[in-house]
């Protein structure tokens, strides 16, 4: 689920607390019931560092939830992000990375270096603090580590994904180009009407 996003949200990047400030105005929004949930996003960036969207991948309840890679590189392919920063919240406030946090952390990276999308950082998050991987030097022993490997399945998966989405772009490029309305585009390849507007341009 794509969050909404302020025009003040729409930041360069400079720092761990510019993410956090981020995405605590987004915590924030959501009720009490809801904060008691475990939420993961996915923080699309361009070569700038400039925030391109964020997007809410997965609910889960209090410490437990499953992530599908495919569904968590969609949006940062389709948007042609050149970086991207995960977030996740612990609603019992205790900010330590569990094992399994780091572990997936660690395979998630692996999967997006496969499509040449590199992760920056985690974050957990609480309402009033965080913590962040790349602070604490966790990130740059997952960049450096050559322990993980990526299973076949799941690194053919991803190859498919990113090539489905690079040859529905170019079969809307042509249909542009030989003139198909909008509509017509949008049915033959299944990009939305924002997606085709900037292949336009």
């Amino acid at each position: 689920m794509k969050v909404r996003l302020h025009k003040d949200q729409k930041i360069k990047i400079a720092n761990t607390k510019d993410v956090y400030s981020v995405m605590q105005q987004i915590l924030l929004r959501e009720n009490t019931i809801g904060r008691k949930q475990e939420h993961f996003w996915i923080i699309g960036l361009d070569k700038h560092n400039t925030i391109l969207f964020i997007e809410l991948i997965g609910l889960g309840g209090s410490n437990r939830m499953s992530i599908d890679p495919s569904a968590l590189f969609r949006m940062a392919i389709y948007k042609m992000a050149v970086s991207v920063i995960f977030v996740h919240n612990h609603p019992s406030g205790d900010l330590t990375p569990s094992t399994q946090d780091i572990s997936t952390t660690e395979r998630f990276s692996k999967i997006a270096d496969l499509i040449e999308i590199f992760v920056q950082d985690h974050l957990i998050i609480s309402e009033t603090d965080y913590y962040s991987f790349l602070d604490r030097r966790i990130m740059q022993s997952i960049w450096e580590s050559d322990n993980y490997t990526v299973i076949d399945k799941e690194k053919k998966r991803m190859l498919e994904l990113k090539a489905k989405i690079e040859n529905q772009k170019d079969i809307a490029i042509k249909m542009i180009q030989e003139g198909f309305d909008i509509e017509m585009i949008k049915k033959i390849t299944g990009l939305n009407k924002n997606e085709i507007k900037k292949l336009m341009k």
